[in-house]
């Protein structure tokens, strides 16, 4: 995810809630029409040519909010795009706006071999949050496929679903998680068991995650020494849901390392930016702590004064600048 203004509940492992903020109102809803989805449509697939990426991703988060067919449509829309982090993101909003409709559209994206490894991925993933039996069929073909990623996104997705439909994993949702030391270092363990099956190792991921301590964090924070791309990949995109300044040094490490994985190196930028906005934001940060995040966030910035992503309804938010692709 690229925005840390998410609230959406992610299904896929029984998160608590941590995307975006549904602050689209009724009449706002209700005043939706054939017109303004034309609006948001034409800067998401970039129609003039001319439209900057940035200003693509606010029409879509806008889109995904309205949580409905139609917008859906448009979303579907946007997969024939050539930006792999666009389509990825594409992805995961098709999986928060959990809709059945869905399924066939990421289905031909998973089973797309040329489309870039880190959207067929998301594709996966979000077929498993989704959670529909009838996705076990086509995610089965794919557990033998010759990408790593591909075919433990696959087979984490099928036990989930799998997971999802057992009585256990119903009453797992909402448990409470031992905060104790003792169960911390229980869960490290599992967490870095490579003779566990990839699902167990990720549900002591998400309960480390949902526990948030310190000693959580660092327990995540020895999966970035596993030797698969997909675990790191998560990791780092958890430690972007718990926005924890103790995750930093383990995240810039993942940055900097420059034979790490695209995927995973793109989940731990966005985690560092969340936790900069937050700390930026925060009314009883230290001075120096809050000025330094905005000339950090300045420089960065650089030539855009815009970090509200789903406001593609705003005026000037589908403005089009020229931009290369």
């Amino acid at each position: 995810m690229l925005i840390d203004e998410r609230v959406f509940t992610d299904k896929s492992e029984g998160r608590k809630d941590t995307g975006w903020t549904r602050n689209t109102s009724p009449e706002t809803e209700a005043a939706i029409n054939s017109s303004t989805l034309t609006v948001l449509e034409a800067p998401l697939l970039n129609a003039s040519g001319q439209v900057p990426l940035h200003n693509r991703f606010r029409p879509l988060f806008t889109l995904t909010l309205l949580q409905n067919d139609d917008a859906l449509k448009i979303i579907s829309k946007g997969f024939e795009a050539k930006s792999a982090l666009l389509k990825h993101e594409l992805a995961y909003c098709v999986e928060q706006m959990n809709n059945t409709n869905a399924l066939p559209i990421l289905q031909a994206v998973l089973a797309n071999e040329k489309e870039d490894l880190m959207v067929c991925d998301e594709a996966a993933e979000a077929l498993g949050a989704i959670s529909a039996t009838s996705s076990k069929e086509v995610l089965e073909r794919y557990l033998n496929d010759p990408e790593r990623v591909v075919r433990e996104t696959c087979e984490i997705a099928l036990a989930k679903i799998n997971w999802d439909h057992l009585e256990e994993g119903q009453k797992h949702w909402g448990a409470l998680e031992d905060v104790s030391e003792e169960n911390i270092a229980k869960l490290r363990n599992a967490l870095n068991n490579k003779c566990l099956p990839v699902f167990d190792r990720y549900r002591p991921m998400f309960s480390l995650r949902n526990t948030g301590s310190a000693a959580a964090v660092d327990a995540l924070a020895s999966g970035f020494n596993d030797d698969s791309a997909l675990t790191k990949h998560k990791i780092a995109f958890v430690f972007g849901q718990l926005l924890s300044t103790h995750s930093v040094p383990a995240l810039l490490q993942v940055l900097q390392n420059s034979q790490e994985s695209d995927m995973v190196r793109h989940d731990a930028v966005e985690a560092l930016g969340g936790i900069v906005t937050l700390e930026m934001k925060r009314p009883d940060a230290v001075r120096i702590v809050r000025e330094s995040c905005q000339v950090a966030i300045d420089i960065w910035e650089e030539n855009s004064d815009q970090f509200q992503y789903a406001n593609g309804l705003d005026s000037g938010a589908a403005s089009e600048q020229v931009v290369g692709g």
